[in-house]
């Protein structure tokens, strides 16, 4: 067997999240849907690579985005009976994938010890926030609009308090199945660009939901509906009641994956 890695940028809002779900793959190799039915990312990688090899195959994600998230750099891995030039999958696969809104921007042969998801060292995902009374006509599915004045200094010391190691359970959603609430984040960097927030956040792996509850409680703090140290305050009760709300997914971008180079 050939092992691929590939860059897959995808256009969040027109999928219900990364996991196939049974109504878009058939065991046929064929998408299922009704009009009113989204894909999966992973469902139409895995249709479109039917279509080019006529291999049934399971592509593996470094991470399964939700319904409306996007990725500027999701990382996925597939095994092929056959060799191919790498350079010569990623227009084969695209002619596929272009019309549902994902496309293949690398592509690399790697070493079977390669895993798209295990072998990542750490995850990158950055958050997008309008800030301006009126709403963007262009951006409506890629940013959160938040019409409200945002304190930016307050909301930067707020996000200090998320680096290092911490019991998150107040920021993880109901549904999370991660086995340990405990996470450490590398990274929590906030800058504006004109009318535009961008948080960028780093972290080996997150709870489901983690990035979206904390960058809705910053807004909070910015809003000055809560004091800056309710980040600890929070953390260390463990209570989700305490934190801000969850920020709506199609301001979340997956923008990028790292691995250690030897598995590469």
């Amino acid at each position: 067997m050939f092992r691929y890695k590939v860059t897959v940028e995808y256009d969040g809002s027109r999928f219900c999240g990364w996991q196939r779900q049974q109504h878009d793959f058939s065991a046929a190799g064929q998408v299922v849907l009704s009009p009113l039915v989204k894909p999966s990312v992973q469902g139409s990688l895995e249709h479109a690579l039917f279509c080019l090899t006529q291999e049934k195959v399971l592509v593996e994600g470094a991470g399964r985005t939700d319904a409306g998230v996007h990725a500027l750099a999701q990382t996925a891995h597939f095994d092929l009976s056959k060799e191919y030039d790498a350079n010569k999958l990623i227009p084969g696969l695209n002619f596929y994938l272009r019309p549902t809104g994902a496309i293949i921007t690398s592509a690399s042969l790697v070493s079977t010890s390669f895993h798209a998801r295990f072998s990542a060292r750490s995850r990158i995902y950055l958050y997008k926030i309008l800030n301006r009374r009126a709403p963007s006509a262009l951006d409506e599915q890629r940013v959160w609009h938040v019409p409200y004045p945002l304190d930016l200094d307050l909301m930067m010391v707020a996000a200090h308090d998320f680096l290092g190691t911490h019991d998150f359970s107040a920021f993880r959603a109901a549904e999370c199945q991660s086995k340990s609430p405990v996470k450490t984040l590398d990274q929590f960097d906030i800058i504006r660009r004109g009318e535009n927030l961008e948080y960028t956040v780093k972290a080996r792996s997150f709870l489901h939901n983690q990035v979206r509850i904390m960058v809705g409680t910053l807004v909070w703090i910015g809003r000055g509906k809560l004091p800056a140290s309710t980040i600890c305050d929070t953390l260390l009760s463990g209570d989700r009641t305490k934190a801000g709300p969850t920020a709506p997914p199609h301001g979340l971008y997956l923008a990028g994956v790292s691995y250690p180079p030897d598995v590469q």
